[in-house]
């Protein structure tokens, strides 16, 4: 007799099997950040979960940030980290720590990809003039050396992918005159999405998704079309980090990303779950015309 567990896999890989086969040889850009980074059991997680999209026919594309590991090292050379709205004051001292960090996580990742035997790149933002950025003054106010995208030129990675690399990306990037800026991972990761007309663009980050209410922790809302996401900004049901970050999934889908997920990265295989399974776990972004899956 065949044990149920050896059932309930098989079960699970059919389930996994019309995504497949729909998001076969079609771009999905991860953004990782937030804890699953400080952990590296998670990190392994995260990494093995690239790996296996990239190995049944999907093109992932890893977009990194590395603010709390940017943090620790401003603050062991004796600096205090500033933040101005939620933004980073980079002066040039801490810009040069944040691309010397940021470039250290990104051959870490590249070296875990690669550990699983799949080709990996690191790429930062100034490679091929992959971004070009202007000085971000929030409100008018200049916070140093964080850069706004102005321009995004994906080549390098279409060609990483077409040579079945798995591009693994950090964001800096020069400006016109080639200053170099740090810029904030989700607005990367949502430009680099859009610029390579992404089929999905997965946020991996400390919330579970998007709540209708804060509050009650069953409110998670499973797919939200753009103008219900809208609504939601609109009517206050949600604020704080959450409003840029919505914000960020509602223009990369109105510039052509076809979905675009919110999941907690602190739990094992979000990415997996989010993509593989009918119900998913976290929050998924959608056209307004498109069909929700739970239907």
């Amino acid at each position: 007799m065949v044990k149920q567990e050896y059932l309930e896999k098989a079960e699970v890989l059919i389930e996994a099997l019309p995504y497949i086969q729909r998001f076969n040889r079609k771009i999905v850009v991860i953004k990782y950040g937030g804890s699953a980074m400080l952990d590296q059991e998670l990190k392994k997680n995260v990494i093995k979960d690239a790996v296996l999209l990239k190995l049944v026919g999907f093109k992932p594309i890893i977009v990194h940030g590395g603010g709390k590991e940017i943090s620790r090292w401003v603050s062991r050379v004796g600096m205090e980290a500033r933040f101005v709205n939620g933004l980073r004051v980079t002066d040039a001292p801490t810009m040069e720590i944040a691309e010397m960090v940021l470039a250290k996580v990104n051959q870490e990742l590249v070296t875990m990809v690669q550990s699983l035997g799949v080709k990996a790149v690191g790429v930062s933002g100034k490679d091929g003039g992959l971004l070009n950025v202007e000085k971000k003054l929030p409100s008018g106010e200049d916070i140093g050396f964080v850069g706004n995208i102005k321009k995004v030129n994906p080549q390098i990675l279409y060609d990483l992918l077409e040579k079945d690399f798995l591009p693994v990306v950090f964001p800096v990037g020069y400006d016109d005159s080639f200053q170099t800026y740090n810029i904030n991972a989700d607005d990367a990761a949502c430009a680099i999405a859009e610029a390579v007309h992404a089929e999905k663009l997965a946020f991996l980050s400390d919330i579970e998704g998007v709540y209708k209410d804060q509050n009650d922790p069953q409110s998670l809302i499973s797919e939200l079309r753009v103008n219900e996401a809208e609504a939601l900004i609109r009517e206050g049901f949600v604020g704080g980090g959450m409003i840029p970050k919505l914000q960020n999934c509602i223009d990369a889908i109105e510039n052509g990303v076809n979905r675009v997920h919110i999941l907690d990265g602190r739990i094992p295989h979000s990415l997996l779950l989010e993509i593989f399974t009918n119900k998913g776990i976290g929050t998924a972004i959608l056209r307004d015309d498109a069909d929700k899956f739970s239907q």
